[in-house]
Order: structure tokens, then sequence, then C-alpha cells
């Protein structure tokens, strides 16, 4: 066990979505004649940052589904971030452990998808070890099934993705006092040639992506930002939220058979890039759409910076 890092975020309930009721009547009724059955009850989902609808909606006729919507014109960025997720479920081969797409549509400035429901849960906060024991499990799959990357996908490299993060050091390093900080911003730099590989790295594997069934199968969510790259990454980035919540992610990079044999440097130049993006993006305004997320960003710079010192052996 490590120390953990105390945080005010209320985990699973950071979103501030669109509801159901809100959507305009024409697309509420295009959705409903999607499902085939007259919506009757709607439950939001708070959960992430984002404030787009993101509900299961139960029919008349006993079914769910999970529907997410984003009206193009007031929610440009994230109609946008849907689009692209449709793309990319589309593209993933079958049997990758994700919810399926089932349809989408973009009518009356609305952009629209569906995908399977899935009865599950989010991993407990604060973490539990058999929970991350599932998501790691998951993450092997996905390497397995997703390496090479399916050239649907379309991704580029995760070197050209996050090229204009080691930049981000400069507003850092002018804004925090961090002992060792430029060690840390030139480990940074030198990100692209540890992070390159043929691997679908889904780079956004948190605790609100991730869902767990009762019979201890775990589902990866939310495919918006995926690229090609090492196979080792999505479980580095995973290992934040567990980290921070005192469990012992030095003893999973040890005995995981993605992460054993990368070498130590690897990961701290990866986790001097993350240090550098999170408490960039903590010290921007606080998006009205989303008051949690400078929190949740800053707490996140807190425990990699904190992992990165630790095992580097800065004060």
């Amino acid at each position: 066990m490590t120390t953990r890092i105390p945080t005010t975020v209320p985990h699973g309930r950071t979103a501030r979505r669109v509801e159901w009721s809100f959507l305009p009547p024409q697309v509420r009724r295009l959705v409903e004649q999607r499902l085939g059955s007259p919506v009757v009850k709607a439950t939001s989902q708070p959960t992430g940052f984002t404030p787009g609808l993101a509900s299961v909606l139960e029919c008349e006729d006993g079914s769910r589904h999970f529907v997410k919507a984003a009206s193009v014109k007031a929610q440009r960025a994230f109609a946008e971030s849907y689009r692209t997720e449709v793309r990319k479920l589309a593209a993933l081969p079958a049997g990758v452990p994700a919810p399926r797409l089932l349809w989408s549509f973009e009518e009356h400035d609305w952009l629209v998808l569906a995908t399977e429901h899935v009865e599950a849960r989010h991993p407990a906060r604060p973490w539990r070890q058999d929970d991350l024991d599932l998501a790691l499990d998951l993450l092997e799959e996905v390497a397995d099934r997703l390496t090479p990357a399916p050239a649907a996908l379309g991704l580029d490299g995760f070197a050209t993705e996050y090229a204009d993060w080691p930049a981000l050091w400069d507003h850092v390093l002018a804004t925090y006092v961090l002992p060792h900080g430029d060690e840390a911003a030139a480990l940074a730099a030198r990100f692209a040639e540890v992070t390159a590989g043929s691997s679908v790295v889904h780079t956004d594997v948190r605790d609100d992506n991730l869902l767990i069934t009762a019979d201890g199968r775990a589902l990866l969510c939310d495919w918006n930002w995926p690229a090609a790259g090492a196979p080792w990454l999505d479980t580095l980035l995973l290992l934040i939220g567990p980290r921070g919540d005192g469990l012992d992610a030095e003893a999973v990079l040890a005995s995981r058979r993605l992460t054993r044999d990368v070498p130590a440097e690897h990961v701290d130049i990866v986790l001097a890039l993350l240090t550098g993006y999170f408490l960039h993006q903590a010290d921007q305004p606080v998006p009205p759409t989303s008051p949690h997320l400078r929190d949740a960003q800053m707490w996140q710079g807190d425990v990699v910076w904190d992992w990165l010192c630790e095992r580097r052996g800065w004060a």
C-alpha cells in the first residue's frame, strides 16, 4: 500500500449533463423510432466530465438502451467527440470487450448514438484490489485483440497525438514551485522514443470509463481518443486512480505482463509527460459544463508527480 492522496472530487457524481426531457421533441421522437418503443424512464449517468446526454432509456416494451447525444451547435466540441466515438466503435473488431454500437444519427442539429445497455457498475472508489485486477485483465485482453491496431480505426501514433504535451511544462515551471521540475520537463521531452508501438491505446482508462458486470467481466467504454502506441500505456494510465487511492501501483507494474519488462526510465518519462499535462490543465479556467474537472486534473497531477518523485528519489 502507498499513502492515499486526499481529494474532494465527488467520484461518481462529477457530470452536469443534458437530461432526456430537454432534448428537442423531434429528436426524442427520432430516438423512440430507433428504439421501437416509447421511452417511459430516463436515468442520467452522473459520471464523467462532459455535458452531453448520457442516459439509460427504459422503453414501454421493457427494453433498456444507453443513449448519448450532444447539440451540434451549442456543444460543438462534444458532438465532434461523439462523432469520433461512433467511427471508432463501428471499426472495433468483434470480440473486443466494449459495449457495441447499435446505431447513430445526426438530425435537427443533434448527434445521437446508442450502444447496448449492460447491467454493470463502475469500479468502487476508493479503488479496491479486486476491481483493479479485473480492469488489468481487461487491458491485457484489449492489447491481445488490438495488436496490431486494425487499419479501419485509422489511428495516428501516440507521439503524433500528444506532440504538444512536452511544451506544457513551460507553463508548469512558470506557475508551480516544483523541485526537479526542469529534470521532469527534460524527461517528458523524450516521450516519443518510449511510447511508439502498434497497439491500440485507449488513452482514457479511468473508473468512469470502465464497467464491471455481475459475472466478473470488465468492459471498456468511451472510445473517443484512441491512438497507436506501446501496449503498456493504458495500464500505466489506469494506475493513476488506484495509486492515488492508496493501492500498490509498483507491485502491479512489476507483476503484470504488459508492464513487468518495461524499462523503469520509460515509465518515468510517461509519468513526467502526464504531470505536465495535468498540472497545466488544472491551472486553466473552470468550464461551466464541468465544475469538477480542474479539481480532478489537479488531483491526478498531484498523484503522478508524487509517484514520479518517489521513483526518482526526488525530495
